[in-house]
Protein backbone atom coordinates (compact mmCIF):
# COMPACT_ATOMS: atom_id res chain seq x y z
CA UNK A 1 0.00 0.00 0.00
CA UNK A 2 1.10 3.30 -0.88
CA UNK A 3 1.53 6.16 1.68
CA UNK A 4 0.14 9.03 1.71
CA UNK A 5 2.42 11.01 4.28
CA UNK A 6 5.60 9.90 5.62
CA UNK A 7 6.39 7.81 7.96
CA UNK A 8 8.32 10.61 9.88
CA UNK A 9 5.39 12.13 10.44
CA UNK A 10 3.50 9.56 13.04
CA UNK A 11 7.06 8.83 14.76
CA UNK A 12 7.36 12.79 15.75
CA UNK A 13 7.12 13.25 19.43
CA UNK A 14 7.90 9.87 19.86
CA UNK A 15 11.32 9.50 22.10
CA UNK A 16 13.06 6.62 19.96
CA UNK A 17 11.29 7.52 16.58
CA UNK A 18 11.22 3.83 15.99
CA UNK A 19 14.76 3.32 16.21
CA UNK A 20 14.21 0.51 19.44
CA UNK A 21 15.86 1.67 22.47
CA UNK A 22 17.50 5.06 22.67
CA UNK A 23 21.06 3.47 23.44
CA UNK A 24 20.93 1.65 20.01
CA UNK A 25 21.27 4.70 17.80
CA UNK A 26 22.90 6.89 19.87
CA UNK A 27 25.91 8.10 17.79
CA UNK A 28 27.99 7.74 14.48
CA UNK A 29 29.14 4.50 16.48
CA UNK A 30 25.93 3.09 14.98
CA UNK A 31 26.79 3.74 10.84
CA UNK A 32 30.40 2.58 11.82
CA UNK A 33 32.08 6.31 11.41
CA UNK A 34 31.03 9.43 10.32
CA UNK A 35 31.30 10.26 6.80
CA UNK A 36 33.76 7.85 4.87
CA UNK A 37 35.95 7.08 7.79
CA UNK A 38 36.90 3.01 7.67
CA UNK A 39 36.40 2.50 3.92
CA UNK A 40 39.94 0.91 4.53
CA UNK A 41 38.68 -1.00 7.28
CA UNK A 42 35.23 -1.45 8.49
CA UNK A 43 33.81 -0.48 4.92
CA UNK A 44 36.01 -2.13 3.12
CA UNK A 45 33.52 -4.98 1.91
CA UNK A 46 31.11 -1.75 0.99
CA UNK A 47 34.19 0.11 -1.18
CA UNK A 48 35.05 -3.09 -2.76
CA UNK A 49 31.20 -4.15 -3.69
CA UNK A 50 29.67 -0.16 -4.86
CA UNK A 51 32.75 2.33 -5.07
CA UNK A 52 35.51 0.02 -6.42
CA UNK A 53 37.04 3.62 -8.12
CA UNK A 54 37.33 5.38 -4.97
CA UNK A 55 40.88 5.01 -4.34
CA UNK A 56 44.00 5.69 -6.81
CA UNK A 57 44.11 7.61 -9.74
CA UNK A 58 41.86 7.67 -12.69
CA UNK A 59 42.84 8.67 -16.45
CA UNK A 60 45.48 11.12 -16.73
CA UNK A 61 46.02 14.83 -17.14
CA UNK A 62 47.67 15.85 -20.67
CA UNK A 63 50.71 17.63 -20.08
CA UNK A 64 50.07 21.45 -19.96
CA UNK A 65 53.55 22.45 -22.26
CA UNK A 66 51.60 20.10 -24.67
CA UNK A 67 48.45 22.01 -24.92
CA UNK A 68 48.38 24.80 -27.47
CA UNK A 69 46.85 27.89 -26.18
CA UNK A 70 45.66 30.06 -28.64
CA UNK A 71 44.60 33.97 -27.99
CA UNK A 72 42.60 34.52 -30.47
CA UNK A 73 41.12 38.07 -32.41
CA UNK A 74 38.39 38.70 -34.56
CA UNK A 75 38.63 41.05 -37.51
CA UNK A 76 36.22 43.67 -36.56
CA UNK A 77 37.72 44.18 -33.56
CA UNK A 78 41.24 44.65 -35.97
CA UNK A 79 39.31 46.90 -38.50
CA UNK A 80 37.25 48.61 -35.72
CA UNK A 81 40.68 49.96 -33.80
CA UNK A 82 43.02 50.03 -36.61
CA UNK A 83 43.40 53.69 -36.79
CA UNK A 84 44.08 54.08 -33.43
CA UNK A 85 46.72 51.27 -33.71
CA UNK A 86 48.79 53.44 -36.15
CA UNK A 87 48.66 56.18 -33.70
CA UNK A 88 50.36 54.08 -31.21
CA UNK A 89 52.97 52.52 -33.38
CA UNK A 90 51.53 49.12 -33.22
CA UNK A 91 50.65 48.91 -37.06
CA UNK A 92 51.48 50.61 -40.02
CA UNK A 93 50.15 52.50 -43.07
CA UNK A 94 51.37 51.47 -46.19
CA UNK A 95 49.56 53.19 -49.13
CA UNK A 96 45.98 52.74 -48.64
CA UNK A 97 46.34 49.95 -46.80
CA UNK A 98 47.26 49.14 -43.08
CA UNK A 99 49.46 46.81 -41.66
CA UNK A 100 49.06 44.63 -38.74
CA UNK A 101 50.86 41.90 -37.00
CA UNK A 102 48.61 40.28 -34.40
CA UNK A 103 51.38 38.59 -32.76
CA UNK A 104 52.75 42.26 -31.20
CA UNK A 105 49.30 42.80 -29.79
CA UNK A 106 49.72 39.59 -28.15
CA UNK A 107 47.22 37.42 -30.52
CA UNK A 108 48.16 34.17 -31.97
CA UNK A 109 45.15 33.77 -34.52
CA UNK A 110 42.27 35.98 -36.55
CA UNK A 111 38.86 34.85 -36.51
CA UNK A 112 35.97 35.72 -39.01
CA UNK A 113 33.69 37.21 -36.40
CA UNK A 114 32.14 40.96 -37.55
CA UNK A 115 32.42 42.95 -41.25
CA UNK A 116 35.76 44.22 -42.79
CA UNK A 117 35.29 47.53 -44.45
CA UNK A 118 38.71 48.92 -44.68
CA UNK A 119 42.01 47.22 -46.09
CA UNK A 120 43.95 45.45 -44.37
CA UNK A 121 47.55 43.71 -44.54
CA UNK A 122 47.09 41.26 -41.63
CA UNK A 123 50.59 39.22 -40.33
CA UNK A 124 49.28 36.08 -37.95
CA UNK A 125 50.61 32.40 -37.08
CA UNK A 126 46.71 31.17 -37.89
CA UNK A 127 43.95 32.49 -39.39
CA UNK A 128 40.16 31.01 -39.71
CA UNK A 129 38.63 30.32 -43.45
CA UNK A 130 36.00 33.04 -43.15
CA UNK A 131 38.58 35.30 -41.63
CA UNK A 132 40.99 34.77 -45.12
CA UNK A 133 37.63 35.09 -47.04
CA UNK A 134 36.43 38.46 -45.48
CA UNK A 135 39.65 40.16 -45.59
CA UNK A 136 40.29 39.54 -49.10
CA UNK A 137 36.72 40.40 -50.50
CA UNK A 138 37.99 43.82 -48.52
CA UNK A 139 40.92 44.03 -51.00
CA UNK A 140 43.10 43.07 -47.96
CA UNK A 141 45.95 40.31 -47.35
CA UNK A 142 46.84 37.54 -44.85
CA UNK A 143 50.43 37.05 -44.26
CA UNK A 144 51.34 33.81 -42.24
CA UNK A 145 53.96 34.11 -40.10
Amino acid sequence: MIRKTRKIRKLRGSRTVGGGSSKKRRGAGHRGGRGNAGLHKSKWTWVVKYDPDHFGKYGFKRPQGNVLKLNPVNVDYLDQKSEELVQQGLAQKKNDAIEIDVTDLGYSKVLGKGKVTKTLIIKSPKFSSIAIKKIEEAGGEIVNL
